[in-house]
């Protein structure tokens, strides 16, 4: 029994547990058996789809950036872009494009304590009217390599090793050393900025070169700046270590809590701007990841900003399910001759979709469907009330409305499986 709060203040029934259909369920404390003692029957269909989700309740975990948080939030234009591009999303200031933010680790699982020395992944999903737009950045504006075949194999150096199971200080300095490129990034991550305070305190990069494109076809390369506005705090290496072992989720649960008493963080959105041209006669290459463009040369520009005011309703189904690729771009944006985010739909799309959403009685979408624009924009306005997340199989590709068929991400999550298990379980996903 419990108090509604009504005005009478008489208590009453808790609502009962449902099925996944929504039909009450008879109990949730025994399970159909032949008589008092008797054995379970197998018709106790709420106890098998009990079952089935618990087994299937867990996705495995991303092959980097494993453990990490996000929130949801907006960015608002404020100031005039129509000059270097033509996406909707940046068309006017003061327009508003619900975003989806996700920080993380790169190198542990998901029981990595947040405060080690890493760098941090600063993924954003824009839901904009053409398209889920995609930016998949860290907190570092270069990387360790410029070329994604030693991407393997740098992340391989980073985790543990086949014969202990251990990570290896020797693995990880062997590729670096050999790699003199990455000189760059490590330098930035054996500084404070390799141990950010909060994700709060740290800024986010596109890091990769990109194309903007105006109404008229001209071209420009840009690169993305997020500049927190709660201003750059660091642990020392000691301090990081005993928050370490006082709270291995600390970033995780600073971030929910600053959104619970409405400090919302925000980031301020500078542009780098280069135009066509000059890319061919630059001093370096511009589209080299492990370099920065000198401020002097390409000073910020700045364009708007990202605040972050609600915090996840389903941490799993929203957070931990949520896929990111670097190939998403709606139109407007386009690539680079960055060699990096070019491996995009392999490096980033495979994993996410490999990963996320199985065919379980608690995925409430059935995974192959028809997809249209409009589908995708009547559940993106339903993300933005908080009922439910955008599942990253019902994607369209950006300006378009032609209805496509998807079919995945996982292989053995067939049309026959689902039926089979709706047979199964008397239930409709």
């Amino acid at each position: 029994m419990f108090d509604d709060g009504s005005k009478n203040g008489a208590p009453e029934k808790a609502p009962p547990t449902t099925t996944d259909s929504g039909i009450p369920a008879a109990s949730d404390e025994h399970s159909l058996t032949v008589g008092a003692d008797g054995p379970i029957v197998l018709h106790d269909h709420y106890l098998v789809q009990k079952m089935q989700a618990f087994n299937r309740e867990r996705v495995p975990e991303r092959v980097v950036h494993a453990k990490g948080g996000g929130a949801f939030g907006y960015f608002e234009v404020s100031a005039d872009v129509s000059e270097w591009t033509r996406a909707a999303f940046l068309a006017k200031v003061g327009k508003r494009t619900p975003v989806l933010a996700r920080f993380s680790t790169v190198a542990g699982e998901q029981g990595y304590a947040d405060t080690d020395r890493d760098p941090r992944g600063f993924a954003l999903k824009f839901y904009t009217e053409e398209g889920n737009y995609d930016l998949v950045g860290n907190n570092t504006p270069v990387f360790f390599i410029r070329d994604p075949t030693r991407f393997q194999d740098f992340i391989h150096s980073q985790k543990r090793m086949p014969d202990t199971g251990l990570r290896s200080n020797n693995a990880q300095w062997d590729f670096w050393s050999l790699c003199p490129e990455s000189l760059h990034q490590v330098a930035i991550l054996m500084s404070d900025r390799g141990t950010p305070r909060t994700w709060r305190n740290m800024n986010g990069y596109g890091s990769h070169t990109f194309m903007w494109i105006n109404e008229e076809g001209k071209r420009f390369w840009v690169k993305y700046h997020f500049k927190t506005e709660q201003g750059i705090q660091s642990f020392s290496a000691a301090e990081a270590k005993l928050m370490k072992a006082e709270d291995p989720d600390y970033h995780r649960r600073d971030l929910h809590q600053a959104i619970a008493r409405k400090s919302y963080p925000v980031w301020r959105l500078e542009m780098q701007i280069m135009p066509f041209e000059r890319a061919a006669t630059y001093r370096f290459n511009p589209f080299d990841l492990t370099k920065v463009w000198p401020h002097r040369d390409y000073p910020p520009i700045t364009v708007g900003h990202l605040v972050l005011d609600r915090n996840p309703e389903n941490f799993f189904a929203q957070i931990e399910q949520a896929a990111f690729s670097p190939a998403n771009m709606v139109p407007g944006i386009g690539a680079s001759p960055d060699r990096m985010p070019g491996s995009g739909p392999t490096s980033s799309s495979s994993p996410s979709t490999a990963r996320a959403a199985p065919c379980t009685p608690t995925t409430r979408t059935a995974r192959c469907v028809t997809s249209t624009a409009a589908t995708s924009l009547s559940m993106r306005r339903t993300a933005m009330a908080g009922r439910r997340p955008i599942p990253s199989g019902l994607a369209t590709r950006p300006g378009t409305s032609k209805a496509r068929r998807s079919c995945g991400p996982r292989p053995r999550c067939t049309r026959r499986t689902t039926i089979s298990r709706r047979r199964a379980t008397s239930t409709a996903t």
